[in-house]
């Protein structure tokens, strides 16, 4: 039986402040004034929360693999895309390397094929929403369990496998969002280090940041869907990757999905 939903301690202390600062002008009706700076304060913060997508303020957050073994993530977003994502498939199966893919569920469901190869070549699927909504951080309780819950219906009527974990748009959100996941039993999971890669198009100042203090335990970002592209139209992606992928063999870490590098 899955255990009730427990608020984080940043929530439990804002929910106590707004009774506290009603309670106190009530009482006190002189300390308004403090009650209302102590809340827009307090809003400041839950919206800075929101917009930190490393944050675990608003609840649970993995950032890093579990466990101390010389593993590293590969975490790939907004896609299937099929002018890209088949060339990022050829390179992780020269490489002999598994990743995770961040799907967003409406490409899922127009890219079958392309869908049924990243299965196939034992790569995982997990939920990045049904239609990735750039206003997905401000919707409503309702609105966000529908757009996740569709999504994860999706991915598992394509995939076969119910999705295990779940990544925002853009990593943004808000206190809504942990109590929807809690109830669908998904993992709200972050990265340790992302490229950049939608907005830099230079493949070598990718790879560097990617790389920069990388080490075992760390969770790399990188995109096939709305990947940034060279002054040729290549997805800088597709130069990324190589490069990244055999430094990071050079420092003897091994490449696993998020699933299997959460097992403790």
């Amino acid at each position: 039986m899955q255990n009730k939903w427990q608020a984080s301690a940043f929530l439990k202390a804002s929910a106590a402040l707004h009774a506290g600062a009603a309670a106190s002008a009530l009482v006190w009706p002189s300390t308004m004034g403090f009650g209302i700076a102590s809340l827009i304060a307090n809003h400041a913060v839950l919206a800075a929360a929101g917009l930190w997508p490393r944050s675990s303020l608003l609840g649970p957050n993995v950032l890093r693999l579990a466990g101390d073994r010389a593993e590293i993530a590969l975490t790939i977003d907004d896609g299937p895309d099929p002018k890209v994502t088949p060339y990022v498939l050829d390179i992780l199966a020269e490489k002999n390397i598994k990743a995770t893919f961040f799907c967003i569920a409406s490409k899922v469901k127009q890219h079958p094929a392309l869908v049924q190869r990243m299965i196939a070549e034992g790569h995982h699927i997990e939920n990045h929403s049904m239609q990735h909504r750039h206003y997905f951080s401000v919707m409503g309780m309702g609105g966000i369990q529908k757009e996740i819950l569709l999504a994860q219906q999706a991915i598992e009527d394509a995939t076969g496998r119910a999705p295990r974990f779940f990544r925002a748009p853009a990593g943004l959100r808000n206190p809504f969002l942990d109590p929807v996941l809690h109830r669908l039993d998904l993992k709200l999971v972050s990265w340790t280090r992302r490229g950049f890669d939608t907005r830099v198009h230079d493949a070598k100042k990718i790879t560097r940041r990617l790389l920069a203090n990388a080490k075992a335990g760390d969770i790399l970002l990188l995109h096939d869907g709305n990947a940034s592209r060279k002054r040729n139209g290549q997805p800088v992606i597709l130069d990324v990757l190589p490069q990244l992928i055999d430094k990071l063999k050079q420092q003897n870490l091994r490449f696993v999905r998020i699933e299997d590098g959460m097992r403790v």
